[in-house]
């Protein structure tokens, strides 16, 4: 199979594995990250190929949508050594999918400009008006209120608490995570992009507090 074959191919085991997905790692979230991928690669020089199927399997393996970690990564290893003959780049891919994720509080540093690249753009999916719309989708799926002003952001230092989807609001979680984001970008052109994304979110938490508290002085 040539390239344009092993992405074509990636794109329909994402949309079979991902298609019913209510959470905000559906298909179409793939298919952004891909094409955010590919932008930031065509931007900094890294092999676009690399990204692009990275970015595609990434949520596949996502221990948030499988049994575990590794029960994930198994599941897109095998579909790799199924249709990539080179045993580098299947390496290269499984290393980027294996070490991209938050995790609550960054993840590891990733070790390839192509892992840079993914990264990059799985988190600018995650901020900007489509941050905030599957934020609000990802805590109602696991029932998480939208705000309880009772109730302050965690610090979200272990992973045990930032798998923890019982706790939390979803509001809470764009101090959690969303707005730590810029801060951690790996690219300049990923970064340039993410300055207006996380501006629009603050502009929103503004608005969100002004609606909240209108009318909380009581006349009666």
């Amino acid at each position: 199979m040539d390239q344009v074959q092993i992405v074509k191919a990636a794109e329909h085991f994402a949309k079979e594995q991902l298609s019913l997905d209510t959470t905000g790692h559906d298909w179409f979230h793939t298919d952004r990250v891909r094409n955010t991928a590919a932008l930031i690669a065509g931007m900094e020089g890294a092999d676009v190929f690399i990204c692009a199927v990275a970015a595609l399997l990434h949520d596949v393996a996502d221990e948030k949508l499988n049994a575990s970690k590794e029960a994930g990564l198994d599941k897109v290893q095998v579909w790799l050594e199924a249709h990539l003959e080179d045993a580098e780049q299947t390496g290269h891919i499984m290393q980027i999918i294996g070490t991209m994720s938050f995790s609550g509080g960054g993840g590891a540093g990733m070790a390839t400009l192509e892992g840079q690249c993914v990264q990059d753009a799985d988190r600018l999916d995650a901020l900007g008006a489509i941050g905030i719309a599957r934020t609000m989708v990802f805590s109602g799926a696991k029932g998480r209120p939208v705000y309880d002003p009772l109730e302050a952001p965690r610090e979200e230092s272990l992973k045990k608490e930032y798998r923890d989807y019982s706790k939390g609001t979803a509001v809470n979680h764009f101090y959690e995570k969303l707005l730590k984001l810029k801060d951690l970008m790996n690219t300049p052109y990923g970064r340039k992009l993410a300055e207006e994304r996380h501006n629009f979110m603050l502009l929103y938490l503004d608005q969100f507090y002004k609606e909240w508290n209108q009318g909380s002085e009581k006349l009666l």
